[in-house]
């Protein structure tokens, strides 16, 4: 089967994916701790605001409402038993929402079925087995392709185990399947994993996109980003950051980003060889729309390490580096910018 988003990168070199949702929806009342999957039934009319607002800032990838439409996620709110019905509006909602955004500009663009971590641990640390994860997915991921998903998207993960596990399941029902990594400040995942393991990883299992999503800001995920790159990954990289760095505030979570950095940030991801670049936490279509527009209006250019460093600050790894070197009053001054 054709790759939709190979297909888009092949046009212009890169492709933009969508924002966030959890932290948009709660500017449109969701409590905290509720789940945003239950929207896709309940509130349907807010995600297809969602999707329509990235789709006019012109996100080509729109990622379904469906990230932790999962049994083991959802039995925390006894809705275990409607993952097929989630996920399966979850798709059918992003698929009308392109529909009409096609019909209205002529422009197409891709409905990518999201699956996240389902919160457990494998064994021996926790009770996942293989088995048990597979089939949790595969029970989701044919309910998004029933939906009308055109590619699956596995994201935030943090062990190797799960992504195969996603992966496995994903791959039965032919669509192409991208899976993300989430990396924390000591250029690891929190089981362990570097951008370099999972650059060879990808590779080893044939995942048609790999990359980063999610973590602390910008700076740490084009460290990761840099990381899988420089370890040779051939496969189409996935950069899609948090909007700044999250800070608790007011007894709520922040994100300090701007749409000017986030527009930074797009154009250096590109720079460093990232070919689907978007936004994660925080991240609302404003911020989308800026990072369109710089990539479409400035040119590829070669990756300036030092002025990345200087708009979007040292990520915390190499902070740590350079402070353990004697440079770290310099450095920290700097790291606070952006």
């Amino acid at each position: 089967m054709s790759n939709p988003i190979t297909d888009l990168i092949a046009e212009k070199g890169w492709c933009v994916a969508d924002g966030a949702t959890g932290s948009n929806f709660f500017g449109r009342g969701l409590e905290a701790g509720y789940p945003p999957d239950l929207w896709c039934v309940e509130k349907p009319e807010e995600v297809l605001w969602l999707h329509g607002a990235f789709l006019e800032a012109g996100a080509d990838i729109i990622l379904t409402n469906s990230f932790g439409a999962n049994a083991p996620r959802l039995k925390l709110h006894k809705a275990e038993h409607r993952v097929a019905e989630l996920n399966a509006a979850a798709a059918q909602l992003a698929r009308e929402a392109t529909r009409q955004h096609f019909e209205d500009t002529g422009r197409k663009a891709v409905v990518a079925g999201s699956m996240g971590p389902t919160g457990e641990l494998f064994e021996p640390m926790g009770t996942l087995t293989h088995t048990d994860t597979v089939a949790y997915f595969a029970e989701q991921v044919q309910a998004l392709a029933e939906g009308g998903a055109e590619v699956i998207w596995i994201e935030t993960m943090s062990s190797l185990e799960e992504v195969a596990a996603a992966a496995e399941a994903a791959r039965a029902t032919g669509l192409p399947v991208c899976a993300t990594l989430t990396f924390d400040t000591a250029r690891r995942s929190m089981m362990g994993v570097t951008p370099a393991d999972y650059a060879r990883f990808a590779a080893e299992i044939g995942l048609d996109m790999a990359g980063a999503n999610c973590g602390v800001g910008p700076a740490e995920l084009m460290d990761s980003t840099q990381g899988m790159i420089a370890a040779g990954i051939e496969i189409p990289v996935v950069a899609k950051g948090n909007c700044g760095i999250p800070q608790y505030v007011d007894g709520a979570i922040h994100f300090h980003g701007s749409p000017e950095l986030m527009a930074q940030y797009a154009l250096y991801a590109r720079d460093a060889g990232a070919t689907i670049i978007g936004g994660c936490c925080g991240t609302t279509p404003e911020h989308v729309k800026a990072m369109v527009s710089a990539l479409d209006t400035t040119p590829r250019g070669a990756l300036d390490i030092e002025a990345m460093t200087a708009a979007l600050g040292i990520p915390w790894a190499a902070l740590v580096e350079t402070e353990a070197n004697g440079g770290g009053e310099k450095r920290r001054g700097r790291r606070r910018r952006g």
